[in-house]
């Protein structure tokens, strides 16, 4: 007999934490309940809020910060070695990335680069990766000028950047300037070109951006007016249309709120957001004909400040981080609605930020 290829799905976790606390997580998801297991806790890294995985090449990437001498915090990344076998991460090297503290990281689909953002420098930058899979120094940095209307938009606020599924375009969010930008990406030069700038809405403040696995859409969630705008993508020519905008909260809410995360189910069907505040996610079905959502549900995370969320690669659960409740929460998803139930598990983490989930060929 033939065995069959045995296959581990693992869950990297990032968090606030102090450099002497753990802060960087590897956990190993079971499909059938939803659970995670912690495997390893790493510290050493400052703020290791958000993470970025190449399966192919075996490597997990972590943005972390430090105060040089004068004072001044700049953003670092960090380059791990993931054993697939005994399910560790060992360092193999870390190299300043932005002369700012960062929030987010994006890999590009061939793993040739890393594209950093930074909300308090309103910055992005790309960094190389390096052949034996290490960050080479920055090779391309950005910054956004200008504000709007916001208290919070005293400046330009890059909060991240997601890479399109052709590989050739990457869409930043600045929450500070009320834009989206649309940048071509050259991964032989490692270099970032502005191609668009799209607004939106004054006040709104654009945070994370998800294109559409199949369609020419794309959507992005709107951190201070609680909303969704969904786009039209052209790929050829790189270029955005505003559809629809969409409200994230239930009618007659009138509390604080702060929208954090957004993402698609596998199948392209259904789209989630999380509101901090109102703390929950709003499930929306997603036309394949004209890209506009229409909302299915919303639904309590079961805990405070849900800042990001992730669907398993089964789409089968979503694991939310809530970082004020210190967990994260599993809920089962129904694939036929999309709408989402409690598992009754949780997994108890100091203030997670970030999910990312990678499945490994372990045997063949």
């Amino acid at each position: 007999m033939t065995s069959m290829p045995e296959h581990k799905t693992l869950a990297v976790i990032g968090s606030y934490a102090d450099a002497a606390d753990p802060g960087l997580y590897l956990c190993e998801y079971d499909a059938a309940s939803g659970s995670l297991r912690q495997l390893q806790a790493i510290s050493g890294l400052q703020n290791p809020t958000f993470a970025a995985i190449d399966g192919d090449k075996l490597t997990v990437y972590a943005i972390s910060e430090q105060t040089d001498p004068s004072g001044q915090r700049k953003g670092y990344l960090s380059a791990f070695r993931l054993d697939p076998v005994q399910a560790q991460l060992s360092l193999i090297n870390k190299e300043e990335s932005l002369p700012a503290p960062t929030c987010h990281v994006e890999l590009d689909r061939a793993g040739r680069c890393l594209i950093v953002s930074s909300y308090h420098g309103g910055l992005l930058g790309l960094s190389p990766v390096l052949e034996d899979g290490s960050v080479g120094p920055s090779a391309d940095q950005h910054r956004h000028e200008g504000k709007s209307v916001h208290p919070a938009q005293s400046q330009a606020r890059v909060h991240s950047v997601f890479v399109d599924r052709t590989n050739r375009w990457a869409v930043a969010s600045d929450l500070g300037l009320d834009k989206v930008f649309v940048y071509k990406l050259d991964t032989e030069r490692y270099r970032l070109e502005l191609h668009q700038e799209v607004s939106v809405a004054p006040g709104s403040g654009p945070r994370h951006f998800v294109f559409h696995p199949s369609l020419p859409y794309g959507y992005v969630i709107h951190e201070l007016n609680g909303t969704i705008t969904a786009f039209g993508f052209d790929e050829e020519r790189g270029e955005l249309t505003a559809l629809q905008t969409v409200s994230t909260l239930p009618e007659g809410f009138d509390g604080e709120n702060g929208c954090a995360d957004i993402h698609i189910s596998p199948d392209g069907r259904f789209l989630y957001g999380s509101n901090r505040g109102h703390d929950s996610l709003a499930v929306y079905a997603i036309s394949a004909e004209t890209g506009e959502l229409s909302l299915v549900e919303i639904v309590s995370t079961l805990g405070g400040h849900p800042r990001n969320f992730a669907l398993s690669p089964d789409g089968r659960h979503v694991l939310v981080a809530n970082r004020d409740g210190n967990h994260i929460v599993t809920f089962r998803r129904d694939e036929a609605s999309g709408r989402l139930s409690p598992a009754g598990i949780e997994l108890t983490v100091s203030k997670p930020v970030c999910i990312q989930f990678v499945t490994l060929l372990t045997s063949h």
